[in-house]
């Protein structure tokens, strides 16, 4: 699980959203501040509202000092830094509300954004001096969360860090990113980690200099133990191998920092790992139950070191075991997998019940918190699995009346259950995760409870009790609806309608009103704009369009008043400039699109990054687009250059490391697709030998699986086999290649890459890291098969699954299938592609299907 989607589902229950205000007056902070008179102005943007004297000129950049705040106190020094700032004319911003301020120290926010409540800009170090004297004085003894990419100042809640005072920006990876400038007037990206650091140029304030020194100095006293490797961090801590000091023990260190890592009742982190130790010292003896063996302080973060559980989680045990996710499963033998999952399923329920008869809730069960350790098997026993139960920051005893104020989705009771009934619902929901992972869609739509337990149950012929119990424990009190049907339930569903369905969802979902997105989908929009191709409006209107679904005047006006008012931060095609200009251009919105192109060419020129998603591939792909919508060949030139600049990287490029980027649009086939369409312009051999160059690129980063198919290895023990980062991305562009060299080395491998796209269990619906992306790249074979037929049939009787009523339209869940998800990349505008381009050839993405060849090729 990306644990970074938590902080934005405490907004809203069906969308992913940036947490704002409540709507209870209490909630907002700039009620009780008002616009200070004699020329204030405020303004918000996003999470924050800015205080400023238009009088005041403030550098660039300069030391920059924040202060931090627990919920209890945060009105309380709120008011003593505003007035403190206002009566002396000095810039600050501050959040917006309580909410943000939860939400922002959540267990898994960021980590390099966490604590911050204000931030003061003094104009230079004699002013940053002046303002720490008299604010470590006014604010002495208020606590606050360590903000950990900050210098703190004394031992109160004050923090400073070197940073940009007004948006500079640079291109760094791919990216424009926010800047500061060195005394050269080189402009380097604004680092934001969860350290300190002193930029090379910039002297440290002698004010800071004793400040710097009690950090490096530390706590005095000696740290009992040697830490050997983290395992996790979170905001509210971390969790590390250790070796204990007196004896050479290993260990595992469990991390709480005071006032960080908020649970949804404001509990810190120190707070549960105290309730954590106590619980299991309570269940010393258990088998199982780790051990025990200390509770100790350290500065000011507090430890508890336990006994080192061995084994992988059940969700890694899962990953590597379910049958389903192999391809032609349909003739699996699944009994063998069957027996094994409900033994395992078993051992955590009896320890579950040794728990409870200590009187303990254990309030927190889910794969992760599980451990299964695998003994071999031999020639007279078979594979015998262990099981161990981790992570017990949310027991409680039976009876007190607590329950957990944190919770995995599709494990977490609802809130009419309580004590031992909150484990039996977690219970239960593992005997269906166990056999269809698909748990989290039940907290956005309880009553496809049924339909999903019917399809676990007679795929793998259940016992009847077995399936009672996960329906009696997991139905919703009250009884049960009837299952959400939609049109995608049907036997022989309408496709017709159910693209009607999908489209209606998209446009219901709607916000013109907002300014910073129109349709809610994926975090990324938070970070890389309301408007791109990916993850905002102009894949969505360009989704619609192309399958038919129509275009929306006051939409589009959206999108046009977003980029004058926001211009793209960067060049590239699905996060950036270029592909808004794409679907401005194909809407007839020439003098804008072309403003984007002009807007965008420093950034082009600058951009080292090869992809399709971010990079110079899809840059020069929109190029050859705008030569064939303009009949300019001056676009033609222009993507040439950038081919050739692809070609001179190409030879030296780099492995991607520990985790895969292969596929559409991290890896080189994205330029491969570009180097295809050059040679359709340019007939010019080289450009096919280059794409086969670039797709052997990406497959060197594939692994054959033990289903004979090949995949993008991802880290020591994962592939994916998916369209943006996995194998169907590069089959995609192995099959554009294949209509001209269908002798390449790498258009070989298209067999193994295809059948890498036949599992039947997909976690996710959506087109670039889905269930969505699988069938199209099967769709997109040319000499489409009885096998890859009945593949794609298969694909399409399963998004029934993840179908949600929305506005009485089709929604799909986006990554995690935490929310609701309206973009292409993860979300129903990328199915609603998906469908047109299988049921009726429509292209599925820009740049695939047609071709590139001018008029007179003969000019070139």
């Amino acid at each position: 699980m990306d644990l970074r989607y938590e902080a934005f589902c405490f907004a809203d229950r069906l969308f992913f959203d940036e947490q704002r205000e409540s709507g209870a007056p209490d909630d907002d902070f700039a009620g009780s501040l008002p616009v200070p008179e004699g020329g204030w102005v405020s303004s918000d943007r996003g999470i924050w509202r800015s205080l400023h004297l238009p009088s005041n000129d403030l550098p660039l950049q300069g030391w920059k000092i924040h202060v931090s705040a627990s919920l209890g106190n945060a009105e309380e020094v709120l008011e003593i830094v505003y007035r403190y700032c206002v009566r002396n004319d000095y810039s600050f911003k501050h959040l917006r509300s309580r909410s943000i301020l939860l939400a922002r120290n959540s267990k898994y926010a960021p980590r390099e954004a966490s604590g911050k409540l204000v931030t003061i800009y003094p104009a230079d170090n004699k002013e940053l001096e002046h303002v720490l004297v008299d604010l470590s004085s006014a604010l002495a003894g208020q606590p606050g969360p360590y903000i950990l990419s900050d210098l703190r100042y004394g031992d109160g809640p004050l923090y400073v860090r070197y940073g940009g005072f007004v948006e500079q920006w640079v291109e760094a990876d791919g990216a424009r990113v926010l800047a500061v400038t060195k005394p050269d007037g080189t402009k380097v990206p604004d680092e934001r980690e969860p350290r300190f650091v002193v930029p090379d140029w910039e002297p440290l304030p002698e004010c800071l200099v004793p400040h710097l020194a009690a950090r490096k100095g530390g706590d005095p006293r000696q740290f009992p133990y040697r830490v050997t490797s983290s395992m996790h961090f979170s905001n509210g801590g971390g969790v590390y191998l250790a070796e204990r000091l007196a004896d050479g023990k290993k260990l595992v260190l469990k991390e709480a920092r005071p006032h960080a890592g908020l649970d949804r009742v404001g509990a810190d982190a120190v707070a549960r790992l105290h309730r954590e130790h106590g619980v299991l010292e309570r269940l010393h003896g258990i088998t199982g139950v780790p051990e025990v063996y200390d509770l100790f302080g350290v500065w000011e973060h507090h430890f508890v070191a336990m006994e080192q559980v061995s084994g992988k989680s059940l969700g890694a045990w899962l990953a590597r075991n379910y049958p389903l996710t192999r391809r032609d499963a349909e003739h699996a033998d699944l009994s063998g997998y069957r027996a094994r999952a409900m033994a395992l399923v078993a051992k955590v329920e009896r320890m579950i019940g040794e728990v409870h008869e200590r009187g303990i809730v254990f309030g927190d069960l889910h794969p992760l918190n599980i451990l299964v350790e695998t003994a071999e098997a031999t020639e007279t026993t078979d594979e015998v699995d262990t099981v161990s139960i981790i992570d017990f920051e949310m027991a409680f005893e039976a009876g007190s009346g607590d329950r957990p104020a944190l919770g995995a989705p599709g494990f977490r009771a609802p809130a009419d259950r309580t004590d031992f009934e909150i484990d039996a619902h977690a219970v239960a929901a593992l005997k269906l995760w166990i056999f269809l992972p698909l748990n989290t869609i039940l907290e956005l739509e309880p009553d496809k409870l049924h339909s999903l337990v019917d399809f676990a149950a007679k795929r793998f012929d259940l016992p009847e009790g077995y399936v009672e119990e996960i329906r009696r424990d997991l139905a919703p009190r009250g009884g049960a609806g009837a299952t959400a049907a939609t049109a995608l339930d049907d036997p022989a569903p309408d496709w017709q309608l159910v693209r009607k369905n999908i489209a209606q969802a998209i446009l219901a979902s709607a916000t013109p009103e907002r300014q910073d997105r129109l349709f809610p989908g994926d975090i990324e929009q938070f970070r890389v704009g309301g408007a791109c191709f990916a993850f905002g409006a102009a894949g969505v209107l360009h989704a619609l369009d192309a399958t038919g679904e129509g275009r929306n005047a006051e939409h589009e006006r959206w999108l046009l008043d977003y980029v004058r008012r926001e211009p793209p931060a960067r060049p590239g095609f699905y996060d950036g400039a270029h592909g808004i200009a794409y679907v401005l251009e194909n809407f007839g919105y020439a003098r804008e699109a072309d403003a984007l192109l002009d807007g965008a060419a420093t950034m082009v020129e600058q951009t080292k990054e090869h992809s399709l998603d971010t990079g110079l591939a899809g840059i020069g792909l929109n190029f050859l687009h705008f030569a064939g919508t303009r009949g300019d060949t001056g676009f033609i030139e222009r993507a040439l250059g950038i081919g050739n600049r692809l070609a001179e990287a190409l030879p030296s490029a780099e492995p991607a490391g520990k985790f895969g980027r292969a596929g559409l649009l991290s890896g080189w086939s994205g330029p491969a697709l570009l180097f295809v369409r050059l040679y359709e312009c340019t007939g010019e051999e080289s450009w096919l030998a280059l794409a086969d160059h670039a797709l052997r690129r990406d497959l060197d980063e594939c692994a054959v699986t033990d289903d004979g198919s090949l995949q993008v290895r991802d880290g020591e023990s994962r592939t994916l086999p998916y369209v943006g980062i996995g194998s169907a991305g590069v089959a995609l562009v192995a099959e554009e290649l294949a209509e001209y060299r269908p002798d390449a080395a790498s258009v070989a491998e298209l067999p193994k890459l295809r059948q890498a796209c036949r599992g039947e269990f997909v976690i996710h619906p959506g087109l670039m890291f889905g269930r969505a992306g699988l069938m199209t790249a099967l769709a997109a074979r040319r000499d489409r098969d009885e096998a890859t037929e009945r593949a794609v049939a298969l694909h399409l009787s399963r998004f029934s699954w993840y179908a949600i009523t929305y506005a009485e339209g089709i929604a799909f869940p986006g990554n995690q299938l935490l929310r609701l998800s309206m973009d292409l990349n993860t979300g129903g505008a990328g199915v609603l592609l998906a469908l047109a381009a299988t049921l009726d050839g429509v292209p599925a993405l820009p740049f695939f299907g047609g071709s590139y060849r001018p008029t007179n090729p003969g000019r070139l």
